[in-house]
């Protein structure tokens, strides 16, 4: 499990064809690696993945060919944003994050207001239902939270307030309209949704 509450930005310097996907060699940026053991979780722009193999300031993580049909940003030399996973005794300081992607976004608008920035998404249809407004929701790995939600007829669409210290601390310069995110809704969302439909499915 993840906070959101990204650690350091990082970069993909290799990316090597394997059997059934691809294998990515990061480098950690400021991310501290001495305790970070094979075996342990890093999110990689919100992907939840497995550290195979580290040198130095880099590590070395294998995504699956599914993994990538379903997520943006593993694909290329890419800025990615990292956060390692928590530990029982750390502060929760975004929200429970998995790393399991569900869907991909697409950026409407990014612009300047006042001292911060409003970040406006379209979500697909199918991640609708979940996004609420004051929820929370995770974006290429950053936990935020939405001002206000649309529907519309291919999704919806999603405003988030940005703090200048947000965008410095991630990758979130980078992003303008047209711009492809992860997007990891809210868990409890999830399971609040399956608990009515078995309610429904036993009355």
């Amino acid at each position: 499990m993840f906070s959101g509450i990204i650690a350091s930005t990082g970069r993909i310097q290799q990316i090597v064809d394997a059997e059934k996907g691809v294998r990515l060699s990061i480098d950690a940026g400021t991310l501290g690696l001495e305790d970070v053991e094979l075996g342990d979780s890093i999110a990689v722009s919100g992907v939840c993945l497995t550290v195979i193999a580290k040198q130095g300031n880099q590590f070395t993580v294998d995504v699956s060919r599914e993994t990538l049909d379903c997520t943006v940003g593993l694909d290329g030399a890419n800025e990615v944003n990292l956060e390692k996973a928590l530990r029982l005794a750390d502060r929760l300081g975004g929200h429970m994050v998995s790393g399991h992607v569900d869907g991909v976004g697409e950026v409407v608008k990014f612009e300047p207001v006042g001292e911060s920035w409003e970040l406006v998404i379209r979500a697909p249809q199918a991640l609708a239902k979940y996004i609420a407004r004051k929820g929370s929701i995770t974006v290429d790995g950053v936990s935020l939270t939405t001002n206000w939600v649309k529907d519309g007829i291919s999704g919806a669409e999603f405003s988030i307030n940005l703090i200048p210290h947000t965008v410095e601390v991630t990758t979130f310069g980078r992003l303008a309209a047209g711009v492809r995110v992860n997007l990891e809704v809210d868990l409890i969302a999830r399971y609040v949704e399956r608990m009515i439909a078995a309610e429904q499915e036993c009355a």
